[in-house]
């Protein structure tokens, strides 16, 4: 039987082989087909203009960010709303015909910078431009490692290009990877080259978005967060873009209304700039996946500014809305006017008519460890380490997930001495921020440094970078510092090559390795820098912490 659909991009890809008939995230074969499609124009356009570019003209912001905003539509469970990404199908291909008349000279260009969408319905087009269209194996795990990879960067791209911050560079490259994914000249060496060069991207991404949100709203805060609901009404923000959020807190001042993080959104808490609106109240939930149940009890209306969304139950849908790249078919879809700016106002009417937030937790969890903060520590630190208190550093980043499997990072969080730090970011961070595992002893240093979202995983390899200077060492991996990473989507993915690039070995990745990575691709990850999947806490307690 031929496969409806063949999508392995998320850790919870069905059998850890692919989802063929429906997505586990809830994506239809229908809406597959349509992302499929929008890879293959935007990898079109892609190449053209990489070969504007090596004629020495100069390609827009605009076409930049239309670039990253497809690409970070097709992440996991970001849009669900086939006809929003026809759209933007549609959009891409008319923009790319402008290019093509600049360009003029289209020797040598791919048949998906040619394509114009006139000879074939969208539908019959993606049935022969999907994953399963590049028959060698390894050629076609490299390609989709670097896809994937360039997904998470195009997301750190449009939430720094949200606030106004840019790097052509990291632009231009994404475009020139993509626009190689084509080139079936390409062999396994140079892919991998390739993939080694998008991870050093990656870190430039990072650093954007990092200096675009602290230059915005301050550098985090060590700060402690409600998890209570308060008596008002509310509404709650999930996903990760603090310029929504921002500006939700600015049009709910004075109104009586509440505004709670959800999720990723959790370590908006921590900044300055947004700690300074009272409206601002505190968290409500957790990880992402537990969201069927959290929205229900919340009572009042729900903004995904991103991906993480999982379908929404009937109950609720019609007070969940979405913006920028998320997208869900019958929730309300706020958009942007020219200038950026987005109203809210429905939101609020419909919060004053609903009840406050049911509580579901009680207390408060301490966050803001982000590099400057820990960078303030570093006495304290160096002293522990020196004096023995603290034995060791393990990074616990990334994501969170449906799978029971997961609840090994949990028992490994447990099993830790109280010796060894955590440094998390990302929603991996609830498997274990509430666990209670207080200070280490002797110290003030709290066992669980959490620097805040999956975007803030720059924070955590500038932290290493510092560890390793201030102890004098020329290897981070000579360091008292393991990686143990939970990985879900495609933002990990850009976060694991930036870390390769900057010269980390040994990481350990689960709770499964990626189905996209072929026996022979994963064997150049071994051999190379020692990646690793998890086995049980026991064994890997040995091997990460000793």
């Amino acid at each position: 039987m031929d496969p409806k659909m063949f999508c392995y991009q998320c850790q919870e890809t069905a059998g850890c082989k692919g989802c063929t008939i429906r997505g586990v995230c809830g994506k239809s074969p229908e809406v597959a087909a349509m992302q499929d499609l929008l890879v293959y124009v935007t990898r079109g356009l892609s190449a053209v203009t990489s070969a504007l570019r090596a004629k020495g003209e100069s390609v827009s912001r605009g076409v930049n960010s239309l670039v990253a905003t497809n690409m970070f539509h097709t992440i996991t469970n970001a849009n669900f709303d086939e006809a929003a990404i026809r759209e933007r199908i549609a959009r891409t291909l008319s923009v790319k015909a402008s290019l093509l008349a600049r360009l003029g000279d289209t020797d040598g260009l791919p048949e998906a910078a040619l394509w114009s969408g006139e000879d074939a319905d969208f539908a019959a087009k993606a049935a022969t431009v999907g994953v399963l269209a590049c028959a060698d194996e390894d050629v076609r795990s490299l390609r989709e490692l670097i896809t994937y990879g360039v997904k998470g960067l195009s997301a750190y791209t449009a939430h720094a290009n949200a606030l106004l911050k840019y790097d052509e560079s990291v632009d231009a490259f994404m475009q020139e990877a993509l626009a190689k994914t084509l080139d079936d000249t390409l062999g396994v060496d140079d892919l991998v080259a390739l993939t080694l060069e998008l991870g050093k991207h990656g870190v430039d991404g990072m650093a954007l978005l990092d200096a675009a949100n602290t230059g915005a709203y301050g550098s985090p805060e060590v700060t402690e967060v409600s998890i209570e609901p308060r008596s008002n009404p509310g509404i709650l923000v999930s996903g990760h873009d603090l310029r929504d959020l921002e500006m939700l807190l600015e049009q709910t001042k004075g109104t009586g209304i509440d505004v709670y993080t959800h999720s990723e959104m959790l370590p908006a808490n921590y900044y300055p700039a947004l700690k300074k609106y009272d409206n601002l109240v505190g968290n409500y939930g957790n990880a992402w996946w537990k969201q069927n149940e959290e929205f229900e009890s919340f009572n009042g209306p729900i903004l995904m500014t991103t991906n993480c969304i999982v379908p929404p139950r009937d109950s609720y849908k019609g007070r969940m809305f979405t913006t920028g790249s998320a997208g869900y078919p019958g929730c309300t879809h706020i958009e942007a006017n020219e200038q950026g700016e987005k109203d809210f106002s429905a939101l609020i009417e419909l919060a004053r008519t609903c009840e406050p937030p049911t509580k579901i937790e009680e207390g408060s969890i301490v966050g803001g460890f982000a590099h400057d903060q820990v960078f303030a520590l570093a006495d304290q630190v160096v002293d522990a380490v020196k004096t023995g208190k603290i034995t060791k550093f393990v990074v616990m980043a990334g994501c969170d997930g449906r799978a029971k499997s997961r609840s090994y990072y949990t028992d490994f969080a447990r099993a830790l001495p109280e010796s060894v730090v955590i440094l998390t970011a990302g929603c991996a961070k609830y498997k274990y921020n509430k666990l209670g595992l207080g200070n280490v002893p002797g110290t003030g240093i709290p066992r669980v440094l959490d620097a805040g979202q999956c975007n803030d995983s720059y924070s955590l390899a500038l932290i290493a970078l510092k560890l390793r200077e201030i102890f004098g060492l020329d290897d981070v991996n000579d360091l008292p510092l393991a990686f143990n990473i939970a990985w879900y989507e495609q933002k990990a993915v850009i976060v694991l090559l930036a870390l390769l690039a900057l010269g980390v070995k040994n990481i350990h990745l689960g709770p499964t390795l990626p189905a996209f990575l072929s026996p022979n691709v994963t064997k150049v990850l071994v051999d190379n820098f020692g990646i690793a999947g998890i086995t049980n806490v026991d064994d890997d307690l040995k091997i990460l912490v000793g």
